[in-house]
């Protein structure tokens, strides 16, 4: 006799929006008493080495519609090309330079604006140089699983062409997705880094 087996029914997923607010950043959205600062919005502090930038810009869903409800952090190294943390074993990293940084893009505009340093080159696994570049992780509304990219700088052209990462894209055509504009913004150099979640423009989101 065959046995009939109770199995449960699969749960509905779930998006990381809109309530990644308020366990990340509570105080944004005017929840108090939960921390005390919301961690990863403190600015850049003035002790760290390296050239200081700013980096802005807005995200896009497949309409072409700015998202107004997205969070988005970013992952560097310092100007040295070194991680902050334990999993460094190249050397000791910048201590006064946090290497992460967490924003809520603007609620009316949808722009975000992160003013850190340019950071150096770390090694890829089989020990090649990969160019500057910043990891973006990305979560909103309508978004299951948060969006890994890079972006890369402009006006790097000789390390980005090197970039092994950039190198295994084989549709050219797209690289630019992950490339920086670069503008100034009262003489501190400025890199505008739109990132578009799907349609002709779709910037490259990387498994990690």
């Amino acid at each position: 006799m065959v046995q009939s087996l109770n199995r449960l029914q699969e749960s509905p997923s779930q998006t990381a929006g809109p309530y990644v607010h308020i366990g990340t950043t509570p105080n944004f959205i005017g929840i108090n008493s939960v921390y005390p600062e919301d961690l990863g919005l403190r600015p850049c502090p003035a002790e760290a080495k390296g050239e200081r930038i700013i980096v802005t810009g807005q995200i896009f869903d497949g309409s072409g519609s700015v998202l107004r409800d997205a969070l988005i952090e970013i992952w560097q190294a310092d100007a040295d090309g070194l991680y902050p943390g334990r999993g460094e074993h190249r050397g000791a990293a910048d201590p006064n330079f946090p290497g992460w940084f967490r924003q809520p893009v603007d609620g009316s505009t949808g722009v975000y604006r992160f003013e850190t340093i340019k950071p150096g080159q770390v090694p890829y696994p089989d020990g090649r140089k990969m160019a500057p570049h910043i990891t973006f992780w990305i979560v909103a509304r309508g978004i299951n699983v948060g969006l890994h990219t890079r972006m890369y700088f402009g006006d790097e052209p000789a390390a980005n062409e090197a970039d092994p990462l950039l190198g295994r894209v084989e549709l050219k055509v797209r690289v630019p997705t992950l490339i920086a504009e670069r503008r100034e913004d009262n003489g501190v150099p400025c890199y505008k880094f739109d990132i578009h979640l799907q349609g002709d423009k779709e910037t490259i989101f990387l498994d990690i």
